[in-house]
């Protein structure tokens, strides 16, 4: 079997025989009800084959289509003019690089219909192109805009450079309501949605599939999919790997399944890492590896914002559906970019509930947050974490502490911020990634920070205080008889008081009982 690794060209795959999952009944869905759309899915989850897909059906190549669900329909197999701007071409590191992407464009349509309008604005240009292709063809025009928001996201972290190509492509994405008459069909993707305060304000006719529960499985491979596509592909995965069908499939689950576009819809596979396992016969993080997510670790430090909330904050579905909150909340921001998927949703206050979708993504992004939270930057956590579970596994409390202690060592004291919220984000980033390997439960209320270790021989008890003692940690673990639970079900337990300076931003104290 041929996987497409990469591949994003709809005939290019056709043509040369690499697998297809038909995705087609999801696209007649879309031309045949509508006209104007805007899908927001992860990188690498197949927008750009959709969009390449919908180029070659408005093109009238039937042939690429044979034995597809869409060539089973009623359709008039003609070709109209497309207007295809493709965003993912460049880095966008000033004002420049956005007009040049949209000037090419331009002039190579431009060309093809004979506009004498190049002198004009770019919207301008843009809007007398769509029509004159609509004039010349007598055919109305297919408008397909592969990640709009490209730009805008390579400029997160400048707010100059942002409101420069909002203000370019705000008027630029208009055209399409002001030249409705001369267009049949509009497709735009991206990763995130820039909402109605910003570059979709006047763009009120785009019809928002993200969350729609009929357009779930438009891009990723679903369950079903996933046998009915790659079952003789599984069987040879589970026999390199040494492990049973069975046990392959769920692996395959745990690892890259588990997106939720909404509620009460099925799991969606990470189709990037999921063919990329099957080519190779090796399990491997491929998705994260191919993208590190520097920018949102740039907005939670930016908002300073707890990193235990992460899986535990609730957000309204407008909230969910635009960024332009970030500055406030980076949330949104991490869930469009595929780091966080729905989890549930409440009723009651109509607020939704986020977690990691897999394995994958949360050790992956657990791994890459370290780091930046570490207050030792001389250390590498990744590399001292193995021994660091060794000690937590076979009862060696000394040797774990002393490793917690030698975390906060030579750390940077002019870190921004409360010292509650220092320490409960660096906390939380190294027990999150200890909790990769073992059983680690955090709990905070009213200032109060406690960490539960636990293995199948020792459970581990931390209470933690700032500007106090151990002994006050130790005696709030008494008080509060937080052992009392794990008492005479044969563990050793080990209760562990510690009190962290806010002045030096190291852990001044432990002790051990």
């Amino acid at each position: 079997m041929k996987y497409p690794i990469g591949i994003q060209d709809f005939e290019k795959i056709r043509r040369e025989g690499y697998v297809y999952v038909d995705k087609t009944p999801q696209m007649w869905k879309m031309v045949s009800e509508g006209s104007y759309y805007f899908l927001s899915r992860p990188r690498r989850f197949g927008k750009s084959l959709m969009v390449s897909t919908l180029e070659s059906f408005f093109s009238g190549k039937r042939e690429l289509f044979k034995g597809l669900y869409v060539d089973t329909v009623e359709w008039d197999w003609q070709q109209y003019p497309i207007l295809h701007l493709d965003l993912n071409v460049k880095k966008y590191e000033a004002k420049e690089d956005l007009d040049k992407v949209l000037n090419r464009h331009l002039e190579l349509w431009e060309q093809a219909y004979d506009s004498p309008y190049g002198d004009r604005d770019l919207e301008e240009r843009f809007l007398q192109v769509v029509r004159l292709a609509y004039e010349k063809t007598g055919q109305q025009v297919v408008i397909l805009v592969d990640e709009y928001d490209k730009p805008l996201l390579q400029a997160i972290d400048n707010d100059e450079l942002q409101t420069e190509y909002r203000s370019t492509l705000k008027p630029f994405y208009g055209v399409l309501k002001t030249c409705d008459r001369y267009i049949k069909f509009a497709f735009l993707t991206g990763v995130t949605k820039f909402g109605k305060v910003s570059v979709f304000s006047d763009l009120n006719n785009l019809e928002d599939l993200t969350m729609l529960p009929q357009y779930n499985e438009v891009c990723g491979i679903s369950e079903d999919e996933l046998y009915q596509y790659f079952d003789e592909s599984i069987d040879e995965l589970a026999s390199k790997n040494h492990i049973t069908k069975e046990a392959c499939y769920e692996r395959l689950r745990h690892n890259f399944d588990g997106y939720h576009f909404n509620v009460d819809t099925i799991g969606i596979y990470n189709p990037f890492s999921l063919l990329n396992t099957l080519k190779n016969q090796t399990f491997r993080d491929y998705w994260f590896e191919t993208g590190t997510p520097t920018f949102l670790v740039y907005q939670l430090q930016k908002t300073n914002y707890p990193l235990e909330m992460l899986t535990r904050e609730e957000l309204f579905e407008d909230m969910l559906n635009s960024i332009d909150v970030m500055d406030d909340n980076p949330l949104p921001l991490l869930y469009q970019s595929g780091y966080l998927t729905i989890k549930g949703y409440d009723e009651t206050f109509k607020t939704y509930q986020l977690g990691f979708p897999n394995r994958e993504v949360e050790e992956g992004f657990v791994k890459f947050l370290v780091p930046f939270y570490s207050p030792n930057k001389q250390e590498k956590p990744q590399m001292y974490i193995a021994n660091f579970v060794k000690d937590v596994q076979t009862g060696n409390a000394e040797g774990f502490m002393q490793r917690v202690e030698r975390f906060f060592d030579g750390g940077d004291y002019q870190v921004a911020g409360k010292a509650e919220l220092y320490f409960q984000n660096t906390l939380w980033a190294l027990f999150k990634l200890l909790g990769l390997y073992v059983d680690v439960e955090r709990h905070t209320t009213d200032g109060r920070m406690d960490i539960l270790v636990q293995t199948k021989d020792y459970v581990y008890i931390l209470e933690l205080k700032i500007d106090q003692s151990a002994d006050a940690a130790l005696q709030q673990i008494e008080d509060k008889q937080y052992a009392k639970p794990f008492e005479g079900d044969g563990r050793t337990i080990y209760k562990i008081g510690v009190n962290f300076s806010s002045e030096s931003r190291r852990m001044t104290e432990w002790k051990l009982n």
